[in-house]
Order: structure tokens, then C-alpha cells, then sequence
């Protein structure tokens, strides 16, 4: 699936300091319905209440089913504006779901923002899927990934649960 088909937006990064609401990356897709609504079937729901909205069909995937992920493809602190790639991955097959280019200069702001809406420190933020501006699926996560350009977690920049061992 092509990473242009994708646009991406963020709420609640620069809402300031009091802010207490989790954050949303909107993810908006303009390609064949068919094929996103492919990639995000497939898994078996295992009842958990943290699954997709209501109006999404009930087989696509749920959000314990999905990883969210970034990975850089330069050194984080050596270039200006560093590269990378935002991925939704299905949990039990590694497959991606979909990809798209970011800068670390839109997606570390929102991991902070998720870090810093919350009192007991562990983080939220929620993902909402559109095809070309209609809710497909929408999923509230607590974990989102950031890897450097030669593959490594950087811990002090991810999203970990406490509790989750790695």
C-alpha cells in the first residue's frame, strides 16, 4: 500500500501544560476502501472492551490486536529534522497495516503530549482511522514505539506501560 494514500493529523500536542486530555492522531486514507479494510481483518478479537468503535465492522481489528511504531531512518540529534516511518503492524502476524513518513519533529511532540496528559503517568492517546473522511476504526492505545535508524528501542522516547517488560 502506497505511503502517499495516507495524511495524517494531530490533536492535543500544543494544548499547554493543563491539558489533561489524551491526544489524536487522525489518519485519513485515500485509496481502495477494499484495501485498508484487508490489511486491518484478519485478526480473532479476544473480547476485550478496548476494541474499535461500535459502527466499525467487528471483524477488523482490535486494539490489542495493532502495534503503532516509529522508526527513524537517520540518527536522532545529527540531522535537523530526522526521518522516519510511522507503522501500524497487526500484533500477531507482523504484518503492516500501514505505513507513512513523519519527521521525528511531529511525532516525539506527540508522544510528550501523551506522557504529559495524564497524573498517574501512564500515558493514552488514541488513533482514528478514516477512509476519505469517514471513521473506519478508532482505537485508544497506551504503547507506541520509537526505534532508531539501526533498529533499537529508545525507551526515553517511547510510550511503555508501566508494568510492561520488553
Amino acid at each position: 500500500m502506497r505511503r502517499d494514500y495516507f495524511d495524517l493529523t494531530v490533536e492535543g500536542v500544543d494544548d499547554g501544560a493543563g491539558s489533561r486530555s489524551p491526544p489524536l492522531v487522525r489518519i485519513d486514507f485515500h485509496g481502495p476502501e477494499e484495501l485498508l479494510r484487508d490489511r486491518l481483518s484478519g485478526g480473532e478479537s479476544d473480547g476485550a472492551d478496548d476494541s474499535a468503535d461500535d459502527d466499525s465492522d467487528s471483524d477488523l481489528l482490535a486494539a490489542d490486536q495493532i502495534d503503532v511504531a516509529f522508526r527513524l531512518r537517520e540518527p536522532l540529534g545529527e540531522a535537523n529534522d530526522p526521518e522516519g516511518v510511522v507503522g501500524v503492524t497487526n500484533r500477531y502476524t507482523g504484518d503492516f497495516v500501514l505505513e507513512l513518513n513523519e519527521t521525528a519533529t511531529d511525532v516525539l511532540p506527540f508522544i510528550h503530549a501523551a506522557r504529559d496528559a495524564t497524573d498517574d503517568g501512564d500515558a493514552r492517546y488514541r488513533v482514528e482511522i478514516d477512509v476519505d473522511g469517514d471513521r473506519l476504526v478508532a482505537y485508544d492505545k497506551d504503547t507506541f514505539l520509537v526505534y532508531d535508524h539501526e533498529g533499537n528501542l529508545l525507551r526515553s522516547e517511547s510510550l511503555i506501560p508501566s508494568g510492561v517488560e520488553l
